[in-house]
């Protein structure tokens, strides 16, 4: 027992050492991955939010089934969309042309496709919610449907703000689906989790680590942040 604690405790000083030095390695991978989360985010949102503003405020056919379906897409395997964007981007496939695949593109659109329901789902959730509350109202002004999806995104704002943070935290937490497209390139295509677990499985503890700490690190901001923004919603609202 002894003989493993002290074992560890190098690579657990190393791995702080690299954080605290800024490791030209180590902040290279922490760049790449926030950029392709960031991306994937931005594109999630210019898809997901609208989509979601318009399940909630129309009424069709078979808009219970879309809901059911967005709910449930909200909880894709991460490795099911990275076969399928490998599938769509290789070769032989339908955008084989674009030549995207093992490319930080091909991983912002592998995460896209996993935070887009996320983003959808919860604004959908949260623009029903309060069409619910103000319909009234807003039927009353008797303004145009797309002042109307204008009026309560806003209104939502720091909802939809949540729910942006909380795709944020998926993507940066992300492995499975960005190490098919992506490839674990080093220096082109590596992220955080995908160079966490290449350095455990090498014996690598130090960068591992260091990772790990960094990742950790964003994952409590993003929280603090999505907490700070509920909390200023709340007082704005109140």
């Amino acid at each position: 027992m002894g003989t493993n604690w002290e074992s560890h405790v190098p690579s657990d000083l190393s791995a702080l050492q690299l954080v605290l030095t800024a490791d030209p390695a180590l902040v290279a991978i922490v760049r790449l991955s926030l950029a392709v989360s960031l991306s994937a985010v931005f594109v999630a949102a210019l898809f997901g939010v609208p989509f979601g503003a318009l399940v909630a405020l129309t009424r069709f056919s078979g808009r219970e089934a879309v809901i059911v379906v967005l709910n449930a897409l909200m909880g894709l395997p991460p490795v099911v969309v990275g076969l399928a964007v490998f599938l769509a981007l290789s070769r032989s496939g339908p955008l084989g042309s674009w030549g995207l695949l093992f490319t930080p593109q091909a991983m912002v659109i592998a995460q896209a496709v996993l935070v887009t329901p996320i983003i959808a789902a919860l604004t959908r959730q949260t623009i029903e919610d309060l069409w619910s509350e103000y319909r009234e109202e807003l039927t009353a002004m008797n303004i145009s449907a797309t002042r109307r999806v204008a009026t309560l995104i806003w209104d939502a704002r720091f909802s939809l703000v949540t729910a942006l943070l909380a795709g944020f935290g998926r993507a940066a937490a992300e492995v499975g689906a960005i190490l098919i497209v992506g490839g674990n390139i080093d220096g082109f295509t590596r992220t955080m989790t995908t160079a966490i677990a290449l350095e455990t499985s090498k014996g690598d503890l130090p960068l591992a680590i260091g990772l790990g700490m960094v990742l950790i690190a964003i994952v409590v901001a993003v929280n603090a942040l999505v907490w700070t923004v509920r909390r200023a919603g709340e007082r704005w609202a109140g």
